[in-house]
């Protein structure tokens, strides 16, 4: 037996329209998932569900945000494909701003996304009628800002720690019903919306230097989804309440 397979697994993904949501779902498909693809742009996710190994996966826009609509979705899911086996929480948002102008609107609209959603569709999945019997895997998609911090991203930075510090509760909360619980921890990762303009043009000097910052030079997100298929298979068994630093070096330095 592969220690690392997720066949006949229902792996459900959030920002699976693009980047590193995109990504998971193809890895996880390749091991012999089913899917359930959500993120706001039907055609993406569409786009998505074609890159995948087999047909058998579902599609659902929502604008995550609208939490009272999280519920349904999870339960006509589940009703299609059976209980949820793993769930990564990938969608989120990123801001770049001096703490001097930042509102607490711009706090409230990076914790909704990254923080809020995503444990509101734990708390939910946690349920016994959602949740496969033998127990699940939750992982979200964090950063290495998250505990290292960054000039001018107070709001990221801190929605990010936030995941990181729930990440640790919920791993002990949930493990009486045999739900493990992590995180992943990137720095910068190529092939996605946020960080495109941060590795597209190599010759801005301030984007050398930090490329410099990465000994192993940028991820890319096949280095993501191959952490979060470790967390969600069999082979991470024992592990609950971690945060996967994969950053390339960049915290060691």
């Amino acid at each position: 037996m592969n220690p690392f397979s997720l066949e006949g697994k229902n792996i459900l993904i959030t920002g699976a329209s693009s980047g590193i949501g995109r990504q998971c779902a193809i890895t996880c498909s390749k091991m012999g998932a089913r899917i359930i693809l959500i993120g706001r742009r039907e055609e993406k996710l569409i786009g998505s569900a074609k890159l995948l190994d087999n047909g058998n996966n579902l599609i659902y826009p929502l604008d995550i945000n609208n939490f009272s609509e999280i519920e349904p979705v999870i339960s006509d899911a589940v009703g299609k494909s059976g209980p949820i086996n793993g769930f990564i929480h990938s969608a989120g948002l990123e801001l770049i701003m001096p703490l001097s102008v930042t509102k607490p609107e711009h706090y409230q609209q990076l914790f909704a996304t990254n923080v809020i959603a995503g444990f509101e569709f734990a708390r939910i999945l946690s349920r016994r009628k959602y949740c496969a019997g033998e127990g699940g895997s939750f992982v979200f998609i964090a950063s290495v800002r998250g505990f290292l911090g960054e000039m001018a991203q107070a709001a990221y930075c801190s929605s990010k720690g936030a995941v990181i510090a729930g990440t640790k509760s919920m791993a002990l909360e949930l493990a009486e019903k045999k739900i493990r619980v992590n995180c992943i921890s990137p720095a910068i990762v190529k092939e996605t919306e946020m960080t495109a303009e941060m590795t597209e043009n190599p010759d801005d000097e301030s984007l050398k230097e930090r490329l410099k910052m990465h000994p192993l030079g940028y991820g890319t997100t096949s280095d993501i989804a191959y952490g979060c298929v470790y967390l969600l298979s069999e082979a991470s068994r024992w592990v609950t309440g971690t945060n996967l630093i994969i950053d390339g070096g960049y915290s060691a330095k």
